[in-house]
């Protein structure tokens, strides 16, 4: 059954000109949350081969912008409202740490799994902890930051992690992600004041 799912979603992408079935996990989290709007500037984070910032750079329009970044070569090509970088996030991060920059930060990062599922959790878990600490940084008052990560001992440390960030926090499981997979997204909706945010620091 996951298989003949992915076949579905895989050639779905095909023809909608999306190099990977992945652009329908955002769709879906898209369409529950009404992540985009017309004129946003979005940042999205290890988003090689490129169907999360196509996806992106048709909804904000040409009026918004999206950066999108990977230490891995794209699949798609720069359009006018869309940049992409080949480099580490990490090397981007004191450059984009301006504050109240984006509307929506998003990352579909993940580590290269060893088969070691605690292991390749916890690698997950350092990267959406990464992902957290940009969108504090770079995040609007109202806005938006949705992360892939695997489920594991370190899941409820991470989704504690943005609940001093957003007046919500959500677990999101697309229909797209195939059953064998112990991935689900968490969405924070709607970034808190910055002097609220401040003021629940220890």
């Amino acid at each position: 059954m996951g298989r003949r799912r992915q076949d579905r979603f895989g050639k779905q992408a095909r023809n909608d000109g999306y190099p990977a079935r992945s652009v329908y996990k955002l769709e879906e989290i898209d369409r529950r949350v009404r992540l985009f709007r017309q004129g946003q500037r979005v940042l999205d984070l290890g988003g090689a081969p490129g169907s999360w910032a196509l996806y992106a750079s048709k909804k904000v329009g040409k009026n918004g912008r999206v950066l999108s970044i990977d230490i891995q070569g794209f699949g798609i090509d720069p359009l006018p409202n869309l940049e992409l970088r080949v480099c580490d996030v990490r090397d981007l991060v004191e450059e984009e740490k301006s504050q109240n920059a984006y509307d929506v930060v998003m990352s579909d990062m993940a580590p290269k799994t060893s088969g070691y599922r605690d292991q390749d959790q916890y690698r997950s878990f350092k990267l959406v902890s990464m992902a957290t600490e940009i969108a504090a940084a770079t995040l609007k008052e109202g806005g938006y930051f949705v992360a892939k990560i695997f489920q594991g001992p370190d899941f409820e440390e991470a989704r504690n992690n943005l609940r001093p960030l957003f007046q919500k926090v959500r677990i999101i499981r697309p229909k797209a992600v195939r059953s064998e997979s112990y991935e689900v997204f968490l969405v924070g909706e709607k970034r808190k004041p910055l002097d609220s945010v401040e003021s629940e620091s220890p």
